[in-house]
């Protein structure tokens, strides 16, 4: 299954142990791992007092501030707790003498929607903010006991690895010869995941009560959206779902899927079937030399019959790599098997933006030189498109992406060509001497 760069990066970054953080906060995360690490079936039972501490709400608001976001359903914004009288020390302070008190109760979620490439709606969550901050130092306190359990072949939403780094494990897997591949894809897994069931895999490694009645409260929530007939607001509650935007939804998605991937590597072990897995979030494949019927009926069983999911079979296939024309689509990457371009014998694995991320891509720079920028300084335009245009191009500097950079330099040249001409009634006047090319790479436009 191939999935936007941009639905991805929806939520939060993973946290990591990076300079600035409190060096208390940073002790305690190294003692919670090591300990995690080195008993397996340790239960972690005194962690509330982290969470409330001063030290890892005020990390939290640093980490929230950073990843910025709308306001939830209070209409708060970070400018306003920053601007009011006391500031951010004075809403911390009030947070955390709530916990402590254990008067803090979760607010209501506020229900956006953003389009997806089909036309179809993906639904976000936004929680308020003193809710994301809460939520981030939860985070900060059960992230490394649960990074410990976690397995290689998970690399979404964790510190220090990426979707580049899943790409790259595939790869591994198919210069092994595990060339036929089980690409699954799960419907809406982030607002399906059943709250018992994730209760209970949290127990597994916490029975912190208070910390676990936190995460139940984010789990139970409303959510709020606007009423069909467009008159006010309605509110439902759910028995499934972590909200995707969420700061917490990630960890609590990844901690799911990991016992689904605890079940299917023993079952790969025991069938010595010569299988590897790969996963990022909630995407992921199996990669075998020959992928069987009983198995493929194992994860499908596993999936849906003992951990409540639904596969959505229109969009999950299989395929055989070595297969003339066939081609994986995973994270925005493409993986085929092309003829050496060098005259060398066999075939070589291309690894290449994918055409719907091309397509997708494409669609972002048509709407940042729409019409709608005709009043947009042309230096402030461009200055917009070459933020827009690294960012795109860092993550897509893995594999061999030269023909589609080619591309996206052609398509942006031809775009703001188009908007410099439509700018005036008049023709636009280039320098002498000058191409639009020649002008355009003048004003500052970077070459991928």
């Amino acid at each position: 299954m191939e999935t936007s760069v941009t639905e991805n990066a929806v939520d939060w970054e993973p946290v990591t142990d990076e300079p600035g953080m409190p060096p208390r906060l940073a002790a305690w995360r190294q003692k919670l791992s090591g300990k995690a690490k080195q008993e397996k079936e340790f239960r972690f039972y005194s962690l509330y007092s982290l969470v409330s501490h001063p030290d890892t709400l005020r990390w939290a608001w640093v980490l929230v501030r950073r990843n910025n976001g709308a306001p939830g359903v209070d209409g708060v914004t970070f400018r306003q707790i920053e601007q009011r009288e006391g500031g951010v020390e004075r809403f911390l302070g009030e947070l955390e003498k709530e916990l402590k008190e254990k008067a803090y109760k979760a607010q209501p979620v506020r229900r956006v929607y953003i389009e997806k490439e089909n036309g179809k709606l993906r639904p976000l969550g936004i929680p308020v903010i003193r809710d994301r901050v809460v939520q981030m130092a939860v985070k900060l306190i059960i992230e490394p006991i649960f990074e410990a359990d976690f397995n290689d072949c998970s690399y979404g939403y964790r510190p220090g690895r990426s979707a580049q780094g899943a790409v790259k494990a595939i790869q591994g897997h198919l210069k092994e010869g595990k060339s036929e591949v089980y690409d699954a894809d799960l419907s809406g897994y982030f607002d399906s995941i059943p709250h018992d069931k994730l209760m209970a895999c949290l127990r597994m490694r916490v029975v912190d009560g208070s910390v676990l009645r936190l995460i139940r409260q984010w789990l139970k929530a409303p959510v709020m959206e606007p009423a069909e007939n467009g008159k006010g607001n309605k509110m439902t509650r759910n028995d499934k779902g972590t909200p995707q935007g969420g700061v917490i939804s990630p960890l609590l998605a990844n901690l799911y899927l990991h016992w689904f991937e605890v079940v299917l590597l023993r079952e790969l072990g025991r069938g010595r079937v010569g299988a590897g897995l790969v996963r990022y979030a909630d995407d992921f494949v199996i990669l075998a030399r020959d992928l069987s019927e009983p198995l493929k009926a194992f994860v499908e069983e596993k999936l849906e019959g003992w951990m409540g999911l639904r596969i959505n079979r229109e969009k999950t296939r299989c395929v055989n790599l070595r297969e003339e024309g066939q081609r994986l689509d995973f994270l925005g990457y493409s993986l085929r098997y092309d003829r050496d371009l060098r005259g060398h014998s066999g075939k070589y694995l291309n690894v290449f933006p994918s055409p719907k991320s091309l397509k997708r891509e494409r669609a972002k720079i048509r709407d940042m030189t729409d019409k709608r920028q005709c009043f947009t300084p042309v230096p402030e335009l461009i200055a917009r498109i070459n933020r827009h245009l690294k960012g795109w191009a860092n993550y897509y500097a893995y594999g061999y992406p030269r023909n589609a950079f080619r591309g996206i330099n052609h398509y942006v040249r031809q775009r703001l060509t188009k908007h410099l001409e439509r700018r005036s009634q008049r023709p636009y006047k280039l320098p002498d001497g000058q191409t639009y090319y020649q002008h355009l790479n003048k004003l500052g436009l970077i070459t991928l």
